[in-house]
């Protein structure tokens, strides 16, 4: 197998692909965003990148940017694995400002998140004058707020570096791609999909399979009382002319929120109390988003986890309800739900659909690994519990989280999070049971399948979870849909936006091709849409 040969790069370490080859000559000399599906060597192209700028530019460092710090941990074994450089530095926000600034000695590649630079770059602690070139990875994240808008925008108006900007999935609409490419200042455009000539030798494929799983009566029953307190509130919303007819929808309610409080911003910036009607409306909108969440959770995620919310929905020991909180445990039709749970002894289907696919792929096929994403940390925890329960030898689940700690929930530490992920390489724990923090980037590539317990209102999401198979061979997925339920929706949702996605890429790689200039900077825009990144849990 031909092996990359170049000054900086470690013989024997790089595969040699004629499109990572092309890709890495024009990002080497242009500020480039590059899209290419998940598991074809976004990592090896910015490898090859970062060695030519250290041959390049001897004096001078680059930057390394990951949203994660798992990921962040990653790229720097990558960099040290691969490359002849100074060991990497790595800067997440668990070292001081102090001595992050006393690590930096150019030059050297420096792996960070870009929470911590951007928060430097405000303090005036550090400067990307040291830097010939900046790597974005995840790159449809620089919209908005997010902390690599302002890294790209100081480097775009100096020092200029070199900036190389990746992703799978920068998302389906034409105004959202522009905005990552005005922000990052990009020139140049590298698209490649699994049917472009130079890219088919090396994709192995991917079998995608929908599973319909029936939602039993007593579970449908819950969702009915459930919509009917949801009815409710939207009501009242209607008596307030803030909403249409129809079903109110996630979407609707936010819209709502926003106007409702930018009413109250402005009376308090005249110096006066809202009128009794927003706050009344307000609380109608949180009630009726409750009663939205605890529909999902009954119908897609199964009868603990609705347990768990209205457990979480009680005021803690000593401290008085919100006017959501006693309206929405007050409603009748949520009583009623909460008496039935007191009984209901059944768990959702999909629990135990989950537990036999990942079973049986494990038997079929001891050797491999099996990675389920699940919306939801309780849902987590049950999948782990039910795969450990069954005692089956072959199966070795792990709950995989992120290090925020919730209410009876701990998150696991940085350290926690990639000694898990080294156990799975090994095959000492060959399941994964993840929250959306395993979604972006992570290299595991023998992961065989992955499992969705829920179908995700992200498009970018379902990409990125897709693409943590078929790396090294073939991969399969399997999609649990709950009949009749969102689960429906979204799953239709994601693909139709996948396929506008890609339509889109082809219409700029064509204007591309005929000397389309680069989109102008975009006005400052807020994340106003809370599913844009898909709701992290």
């Amino acid at each position: 197998m031909d092996r990359v040969e170049h000054p900086r790069i470690r013989p024997g370490v790089l595969e040699n692909r004629l499109y990572q080859e092309r890709i890495s000559e024009t990002a080497a000399h242009h500020n480039t965003l590059v899209v290419l599906p998940t598991g074809l060597g976004k990592t090896a192209i910015a490898l090859r990148v970062i060695a030519q700028h250290l041959l390049d530019h001897p004096t001078r460092s680059v930057l390394f940017l990951a949203p994660t710090r798992p990921l962040v941990v990653q790229h720097a074994r990558s960099v040290g694995e691969s490359l002849f450089a100074p060991e990497p530095v790595v800067l997440t926000g668990t070292i001081s400002p102090e001595r992050r600034l006393a690590l930096l000695a150019p030059p050297q590649v420096v792996v960070a998140t870009p929470q911590v630079i951007a928060n430097d770059l405000r303090g005036g602690a550090a400067s990307l004058d040291a830097y010939s070139l900046i790597v974005f990875d995840e790159a449809h994240r620089a919209v908005g707020d997010y902390p690599y808008v302002m890294i790209g925008r100081t480097n775009r108006d100096s020092p200029r570096a070199r900036v190389l900007a990746m992703t799978a999935s920068p998302g389906s609409r034409k105004d959202r791609i522009e905005e990552v490419w005005a922000n990052l200042g990009i020139e140049r455009f590298e698209y490649r999909t699994a049917d472009d000539d130079d890219v088919r030798p090396y994709f192995h494929g991917i079998g995608v399979e929908n599973i319909v799983v029936p939602v039993p009566p007593e579970v449908r029953h819950l969702g009915i009382l459930l919509r009917a307190a949801v009815r409710r509130q939207a009501e009242l919303l209607r008596r307030f002319g803030l909403l249409a007819d129809g079903e109110a929808t996630r979407r609707d309610l936010l819209v709502i929120s926003q106007r409702l409080q930018r009413e109250v911003q402005a009376a308090r910036h005249r110096g006066e109390n809202a009128a009794n009607g927003v706050w009344a409306a307000l609380t109608a909108e949180a009630v009726a988003m409750k009663g939205l969440h605890a529909l999902e959770l009954i119908e897609t995620q199964g009868v603990e986890a609705l347990r768990e919310f209205f457990e979480k929905q009680a005021p803690r020991a000593g401290a008085r309800p919100t006017p959501a909180q006693r309206t929405f445990l007050g409603d009748p039709d949520v009583q009623k739900v909460r008496e039935l749970l007191r009984s209901l002894t059944l768990e959702h289907p999909k629990v135990a659909r989950a537990v036999a696919v990942v079973t049986e792929e494990l038997h079929r096929a001891p050797g491999s690994r099996v990675i389920v994403f699940a919306q939801y940390r309780d849902t987590a925890s049950l999948l782990v519990e039910e795969l450990r329960r069954g005692a089956d030898p072959v199966v070795r689940p792990a709950r995989f989280v992120g290090q925020a700690s919730r209410v009876r929930d701990e998150g696991l530490s940085q350290k926690e999070q990639i000694a898990l992920l080294d156990e799975f390489r090994t095959g000492r724990i060959n399941c994964l049971v993840a929250t959306s923090v395993a979604e972006e980037g992570l290299d595991i590539p023998s992961t065989d399948l992955v499992l969705f317990y829920e179908p995700v209102p992200s498009m970018i999401r379902t990409i990125q979870r897709r693409g943590r198979t078929g790396r090294a061979r073939a991969g399969r997925v399997v999609v649990l849909v709950a009949e009749g339920t969102r689960d429906v929706s979204l799953e239709r949702s994601a693909r139709s936006k996948e396929r506008r996605m890609h339509d889109l890429l082809e219409e700029i790689q064509s204007e591309m091709d005929r000397g389309r200039p680069p989109p102008p900077p975009p006005a400052h825009r807020v994340q106003s849409v809370l599913d844009e990144f898909g709701g992290r849990p």
